[in-house]
């Protein structure tokens, strides 16, 4: 049971690697304090990008959910 969690928390991890790598690069850590173009930071996610940014936080769920699991066991 233990080594079919271990490879599922593996495969998601590789997959979150994969979404966060395929997101659009952002203008560094300038838009973070404030910085960086005004009109950029406020526009709305379409298509693959919604589609990339919705995968990576349901990922990012369940690798964190399968941690905390594998941890009780």
């Amino acid at each position: 049971m233990k080594n079919i969690l271990n490879l599922i928390e593996i495969a998601i991890a590789a997959l979150l690697i994969v979404f966060i790598l395929l997101q659009k690069q952002g203008g560094g850590l300038s838009s973070v304090f404030g910085g960086g173009g005004g009109d950029e930071s406020y526009r709305t996610k379409r298509g693959m990008e919604k589609w990339l940014v919705s995968g990576t936080i349901i990922l990012a769920v369940a690798f964190a959910g399968l941690a905390i699991i594998r941890m009780l066991i």
